[in-house]
């Protein structure tokens, strides 16, 4: 299968301000791509690419004042398969853990496992440990939370999502990324493409999408408690312990977006017409 990829984000921004762009595809899936995914920008700036501490791919610039576009799309080679299940995967002891694995058992900006220890153990502790005890985090996640894009809130952490019960893509990860570290399972922050490739009409409109990574039987296994359901191109940007390692851009200075459009679809079999 052959996935189009893609996204456009054109700002207005006052003055020169520096930004950090974290659009491209992850390395681990650099063998599916069909082309580079190179991010041009216009007006076109001088770039400099660097990994950040968790191996994702960011460019740095300064976008000059006035109207400034970041845009980037290849596509992606996929078996189409949806995201895997394992549902014998188990828990790894924490003295057993890699370590590192081990900084996705703390604490972070948006996930306060201090504030949410005890409700995680009263609620999930007597489920047996491992797949199915993170499958019911998801499933507690995804009905207790009303999904709306007016519910975002860029401060909304894990413990008000808990309160709230409202929130989007990025609110249901942070609650169950939070419920699965105090329970001692390393759980990271994913956010990239999530395609709505054969599933029934209508489509909401292309968007990105956050969901989360669990660390069981020795290997890391999506979960994505918005949807909570297996999605056939899934398409990783970046990774990180939640939403402040891995905005999608960072500017330093003022400025208002006023274009976002991203491309997620089926492309035509190669030499098709």
């Amino acid at each position: 299968m052959r996935i189009l990829v893609g996204c456009e984000m054109t700002y207005e921004f006052p003055h020169p301000t520096p930004v950090i762009a974290t659009l491209n595809v992850h390395a681990s899936r650099f063998s599916d791509l069909e082309r580079p995914d190179y991010l041009l920008t216009t007006p076109a700036v001088p770039l400099a690419g660097y990994r950040d501490s968790f191996g994702n791919w960011c460019n740095r610039m300064v976008a000059p004042a006035g109207r400034f576009t970041l845009k980037t799309d290849t596509i992606v080679r996929d078996y189409g398969r949806g995201d895997a299940a394992a549902p014998d995967a188990q828990e790894t002891a924490v003295p057993n853990l890699p370590a590192d694995t081990l900084l996705f058992l703390l604490g972070s900006r948006y996930c306060e496992t201090d504030r949410l220890s005890n409700i995680a153990w009263d609620l999930f502790g007597r489920i047996p440990p491992g797949w199915a005890r993170v499958q019911a985090i998801c499933d507690y996640v995804h009905d207790r939370i009303t999904f709306g894009y007016e519910h975002s809130r860029p401060t909304r952490t894990a413990a008000d999502v808990f309160e709230e019960q409202r929130g989007v893509c990025r609110d249901y990860a942070h609650l169950a990324i939070t419920l699965c570290r105090c329970l001692n399972i390393p759980t990271r922050y994913c956010t990239g493409y999530v395609s709505d490739i054969g599933l029934p009409l209508p489509h909401a409109p292309g968007d990105f999408a956050a969901w989360m990574e669990v660390y069981l039987s020795g290997q890391w296994h999506t979960f994505d408690p918005r949807n909570n359901s297996s999605r056939i191109g899934r398409i990783l940007i970046a990774y990180g312990r939640d939403a402040a390692d891995v905005p999608l851009t960072l500017t330093f200075g003022a400025n208002t977006l006023t274009g976002f459009h991203v491309t997620t679809e089926e492309a035509p079999a190669s030499g098709a017409p």
